[in-house]
């Protein structure tokens, strides 16, 4: 009796040995014990397959300042979306010299390589400047147009350099032929996403230019657009769409802040199903989990053409009131082909700080014709230039009656009061 027990015993033991090592049931991917009452808003996770987010970088260029765009590509890396799109203006190009554009792309290539993600290029005016830029280009990456369509979104990449040099840029025949048939092979997509380097909606005569082709083909669908060059952010709405103009993501910028859409930043886009989300993320605001500098040795571009600035005490009153809101512009009037310019925003208290090359950095000497604008709004949502509440005459550098001398060392007091 004692043996026979002692066997049930043993097959008791081998059995629960055979269930332990057998396979285990698959855990759900996602595990949580509902009760009653729960910890928890509500179950419906963010993560419906459709949807997906990705990357924007804009300029790099004119006037690039160093470990900027570097350090935008290990930010990157951080954020990890799915891939990066660029809307242009990569290398600082403006040359002819073959081994110059070859070293500039060999610069821009090794931080962009580190990019654990895909990277989209959009060509731009410093991209495409001439016949020798245009031929690296296509050279290295073939077209300067192109598409691509992922969960059903149409991603296109235009160029609006189809002739290189020409301004303000032109998207030609040739490419509005593609676009169309490119359209209508892709009719049933839910989204279309439009990259461009020049906002040519604001820039030129869209007629003349071709945009305002793009914008009739682009008509039917839901689309948004996005583009740079500006170096200054905005968003505008045409034809029921949102446009985005890009601020910098290295590129020349007086850096005066959101007030001014002076910033570095990446542009974060969620595909969601109703649309894309489109949020700025500004770069100064992704840091590593240790807060430690992000190494890089990116050189920057010297602004050779830089001249000595000087402060300037500013005031702008209508009437003995302070001109809240007008924007203030000196033009140099030398006979230097590279004259300065300084503008700026009127303060709630009449004040105005001047910028040149950098954030409220003073002006050059030289002798100025001032404009002064309020407009109400600034712009109207299409782009268009709001509603100027000040006598035309102000406006216009040739017709203003306003004049300045910028003078090194004096005190340079600039006090503006407009009679009418």
């Amino acid at each position: 009796m004692r043996r026979a027990l002692l066997l049930l015993a043993a097959l008791a033991l081998f059995g629960a040995a055979v269930a332990w090592s057998g396979p285990k049931a698959a855990r759900p991917e996602f595990d949580f014990a509902l009760e009653k009452t729960n910890p928890v808003t509500h179950l419906k996770l963010n993560n419906d397959p459709a949807e997906f987010q990705f990357a924007i970088v804009s300029d790099r260029t004119g006037g690039q300042r160093a470990k900027v765009f570097s350090r935008a590509v290990e930010q990157i890396n951080l954020m990890q979306p799915e891939f990066v799109v660029s809307v242009g203006d990569l290398i600082d190009g403006y040359t002819t010299n073959k081994a110059e554009i070859a070293k500039q792309w060999r610069e821009f290539q090794t931080y962009a390589s580190r990019l654990q993600m895909p990277f989209f290029y959009t060509a731009g005016n410093h991209d495409l400047a001439n016949k020798v830029l245009d031929a690296a280009w296509k050279e290295k990456f073939g077209r300067s147009y192109y598409e691509f369509v992922y969960r059903d979104v149409l991603f296109l990449s235009l160029s609006s350099e189809d002739v290189p040099g020409a301004e303000p840029g032109t998207v030609a025949a040739t490419q509005l032929a593609w676009l169309e048939k490119t359209l209508a092979d892709n009719a049933s997509v839910r989204w279309t996403l439009v990259f461009v380097h020049r906002p040519m909606w604001i820039e030129g005569d869209p007629k003349k230019t071709g945009w305002a082709e793009v914008e009739r083909l682009l008509a039917k669908r839901k689309h948004t657009v996005f583009a740079g060059h500006i170096h200054r952010y905005q968003k505008f709405v045409r034809n029921g769409a949102n446009y985005y103009m890009l601020a910098t993501t290295g590129g020349g910028s007086r850096l005066r802040g959101v007030e001014y859409g002076e910033f570095d930043h990446i542009g974060w886009v969620t595909m969601k199903k109703t649309g894309p989300i489109f949020a700025n993320i500004l770069l100064d605001g992704i840091l590593r989990e240790d807060l430690a500098t992000i190494p890089t040795d990116e050189e920057g571009v010297k602004d050779y053409f830089r001249r000595p600035t000087y402060p300037v005490q500013a005031k702008v009153f209508r009437q003995g009131k302070p001109l809240v809101g007008a924007y203030v512009v000196l033009r140099g009037t030398g006979k230097d082909p590279r004259q300065p310019r300084a503008d700026g925003l009127v303060e709630a208290d009449g004040t105005l700080r001047l910028s040149t090359y950098a954030a409220f950095d003073g002006v050059p000497a030289e002798t100025y014709s001032v404009t002064v604008e309020l407009r109400k709004p600034q712009s109207l949502a299409d782009g268009t230039p709001g509603k100027n509440m000040l006598p035309a005459k102000y406006a216009d550098p040739k017709t203003t009656p306003l004049r300045f001398t910028v003078k090194g060392g004096v005190a340079n007091v600039l006090n503006i009061d407009l009679e009418e």
